[in-house]
């Protein structure tokens, strides 16, 4: 993995009168959320919240409302102020920056994408887009250039001098995504951007914001409600719950071991077919080797990435067992016993 560029170490953000009395609190009693407020009238906002997040990753953070990753993701680019804890964006700490530093934080390498994005009513779509730029005094050709730019990326060519009033919620959502990226900001901050939106147009937008993710290596965390959209788009996920992080970890691992009762009513009939590979069911080859005695040379292979589906698409064509290689090296075994423990839920 590589360096990581985004960093919370620790980070608190506790809302009243008497939070420094209700952080002591908790760290010396092991207050909960609900006592917290009882006995201080404070209302825990995130706890104790600590991840990092390398360069071109989707972070996905999920949560029922009220878990706190609406305001654990307005902590990286301080729209909050944390009560306490550690917060590095590209290797700088964020919490010492002055006024003016953040300002340009915000501007050239922060890009920010909100559920309702808030278009200026009066202004172009390609104004709206340039705004951003107006804003760091770029020339108006630049900022038009820029804005055209970013507005075939996100497939609006031809739609520059619309009204916002004159789009689709779909286009709309478009039009955002566009402005953020008109910056050029290493970091995408995305709050639910998709919610609102019909399911058909919310899995196109989803796709192509995948699609322009990994061309241009942005690094995002995204925040959702919605597992399914939190599998289909993020590297990791995290689960949060009270202002806590829960679990974190890829689609497969959250799925396939969740931590608690909590994450397991989340993930509780999502289905594993295009989530659990074949290196994590397989048997090792040289264990299936101790057991059996038959020849694999020509039984069928499969990559070691391959998904349930793909395995069962396989095991449908034969009776043998299926190899599983990586670097053209046979490393294990999948066999029918195998497979439907997989397909299950479990290859104990």
């Amino acid at each position: 993995m590589s360096e990581p560029i985004i960093k919370l170490q620790g980070v608190w953000k506790i809302f009243g009168a008497r939070v420094e009395e209700a952080l002591r609190a908790i760290s010396e009693e092991g207050l909960t959320k609900v006592q917290t407020l009882e006995q201080f009238g404070c209302v825990v906002g995130i706890a104790d919240c600590t991840f990092d997040v390398p360069r071109g990753e989707i972070f996905c953070v999920m949560g029922l409302s009220g878990s706190g990753k609406s305001t654990m993701v307005r902590h990286i680019n301080r729209l909050i102020e944390p009560t306490a804890g550690r917060i590095e964006v590209l290797g700088r700490d964020v919490l010492t920056l002055g006024d003016g530093e953040l300002r340009r934080l915000r501007a050239t390498q922060i890009g920010m994408v909100f559920q309702h994005m808030a278009l200026f009513p009066h202004r172009t779509v390609r104004d709206n887009v340039a705004f951003p730029l107006q804003v760091q005094g770029q020339p108006k050709a630049t900022r038009w250039e820029v804005s055209q730019r970013c507005l075939s990326l996100v497939n609006l060519d031809g739609y520059e001098d619309r009204f916002p009033s004159e789009l689709s919620g779909g286009m709309q959502q478009r039009v955002g995504l566009a402005r953020a990226l008109a910056s050029d900001p290493e970091i995408l901050l995305m709050d639910e951007p998709f919610s609102a939106l019909d399911p058909l147009i919310r899995r196109r937008l989803q796709e192509q914001f995948m699609t322009l993710s990994a061309e241009l290596n942005k690094t995002t965390v995204f925040i959702t409600h919605d597992l399914d959209e939190a599998i289909r788009i993020g590297s990791r996920i995290a689960i949060m719950n009270d202002g806590r992080i829960v679990q974190i970890g890829t689609p497969e691992e959250i799925v396939t071991n969740p931590i608690d009762d909590y994450v397991r009513d989340f993930v509780e009939g999502i289905s594993t077919l295009k989530l659990v590979f074949a290196h994590t069911i397989m048997e090792k080859i040289e264990e299936y080797k101790t057991r059996n005695d038959e020849d694999l040379k020509r039984a069928p292979r499969a990559a070691h990435d391959v998904d349930l589906s793909g395995l069962i698409d396989l095991s449908t064509t034969t009776d043998q067992p299926i190899v599983i290689t990586h670097g053209g090296t046979d490393i294990g075994v999948v066999d029918k016993s195998t497979l439907l423990k997989g397909i299950k839920g479990g290859n104990d």
